[in-house]
């Protein structure tokens, strides 16, 4: 799918029955839609009446190891979002690290009811004092957003973030999800527990199915 910046893809996993809303997920700099927070997502969410729609950035399609600079990455995100809501069904915008910032910045622009936010980097590792909160409250000051965040994510753990975006933490996950052996839940249980906020999120937040 073309973009001003080079070809994207999205791959949907569409909902059995009519669904009552997409949600929209990109990737983060350093992976793609093979991450385990999106692939879980995109196994669960159908089920509860949500299509998926797993956006990959043009970098990666290009086979490019390297993420461009963000206005790259929200220029890439907005070109897609018509075939986004094609459906005619509210949109979350969302997606894991870098992708969670992407929906942040340009969820309300767009049009999107709310934003899932995946392992959000609230600062680069061991530097606390280069905060991107900023842009978390920008998005939350508008739409309603859910952050989910690994207890041990180097790029900020559950308790750095603002008390008004305190996010559900999935105990002992790093930036990716995985869990050591030694946490205090398994990584199906960790997981589970983040397939299960998000879809219990969604039907807090959205309209009833049709």
């Amino acid at each position: 799918m073309s973009t001003p910046v080079g070809d994207a893809r999205i791959t949907w996993h569409h909902a059995p029955r009519r669904p009552r809303a997409v949600v929209a997920l990109g990737h983060g700099a350093g992976g793609g839609i093979d991450a385990r927070d999106l692939v879980a997502l995109a196994a669960v969410l159908p089920a509860r009446g949500c299509t998926v729609a797993l956006v990959e950035q043009p970098w990666r399609v290009a086979g490019r190891k390297i993420a461009p600079a963000p206005r790259t990455l929200d220029a890439a995100w907005s070109a897609l979002w018509p075939s986004l809501t094609a459906p005619g069904l509210p949109v979350v915008a969302g997606g894991r690290s870098a992708g969670a910032r992407v929906a942040c910045r340009t969820a309300a622009g767009l049009g999107a009811v709310a934003v899932l936010a995946l392992s959000f980097p609230l600062h680069p590792p061991g530097r606390p004092e280069a905060s991107r909160a900023g842009e978390l409250t920008a998005a939350a000051d508008l739409l309603p957003v859910l952050v989910v965040q690994g207890g041990r994510d180097p790029f900020g753990r559950p308790e750095e973030f603002p008390a008004a975006h305190r996010p559900v933490e999935v105990p002992g996950g790093d930036h990716g999800f995985a869990v050591p052996k030694r946490a205090p839940v398994g990584q199906t249980e960790a997981l589970a527990l983040l397939t299960g906020a998000a879809a219990d999120w969604l039907d807090r937040t959205l309209p009833p199915g049709r």
